[in-house]
């Protein structure tokens, strides 16, 4: 499937209206994520790239491509083996930049549980620029959607869906997939609910919760609120 976002709402939403709302959260789920993720990803990214671009230090940042073109190739442990070098040698910026990308190694590898253990450290380590911590605790979050528990994910992220803070709309965007997940509507409807009313929610966003909020309608389980 490919992931566009308008196209992939529209199908879900021919589901909803075709009343075969058994099997939308099995059919769509992982697309739900994936699609919503590529939000995530490119606002780590954007914030990663910051740090970096202020930062450079030419003879390092060679072998930073380098490795950075081995995980493009899918070549994972060789990826690893040089930012794990990276990150014991390298200077200026790189040591971060590269444990970020060996955790995201680590997930293109299938292997969840180390990705997740690497950024919870990044997010946790005060010698880390905030903005990057912050980064390294989303992606966490997201990845414990499909591999551990909403107070997990909450633990991760939930500081960060507040008003002013540049996550938020993919904080609640996860912690409402998350409940969403876990079978808590009600709680699902409310972090949905608070992405739509955010006028600032990007639209793409934004239209992924007002489908979230019709799903759970249409589940029956947690009814709209009367106006």
């Amino acid at each position: 499937m490919a992931f566009n976002d308008d196209s992939f709402i529209r199908e879900v939403n021919e589901e909803l209206r075709s009343d075969q709302m058994k099997g939308v959260w099995r059919r769509f789920g992982r697309y739900i994520i994936a699609v919503a993720i590529l939000i995530v990803v490119g606002t780590a990214g954007k914030v990663v790239y910051e740090y970096w671009d202020n930062n450079r230090s030419s003879g390092t940042g060679d072998q930073f491509l380098a490795a950075m073109k081995l995980a493009d190739e899918n070549k994972n442990d060789e990826a690893l083996a040089a930012l794990d070098k990276l990150e014991k040698e390298g200077h200026g910026a790189y040591p971060v930049l590269a444990r970020m990308r060996a955790a995201t190694v680590q997930a293109q590898k299938g292997d969840a549980s180390a990705a997740i253990a690497a950024f919870n450290e990044i997010g946790k380590d005060n010698g880390v620029p905030a903005a990057v911590r912050d980064a390294a605790r989303m992606r966490a979050g997201w990845l414990l959607i499909e591999n551990g528990s909403y107070e997990q994910v909450s633990a991760a992220i939930e500081e960060m869906a507040v008003p002013g803070n540049a996550f938020r709309h993919s904080a609640r965007e996860a912690l409402g997939l998350a409940s969403y997940k876990a079978g808590n509507m009600a709680q699902a409807r409310q972090w949905f609910q608070s992405i739509v009313d955010d006028t600032d929610s990007p639209r793409n966003v934004a239209n992924r919760a007002h489908m979230m909020l019709d799903l759970i309608t249409a589940s029956g389980k947690a009814p709209a609120a009367q106006g």
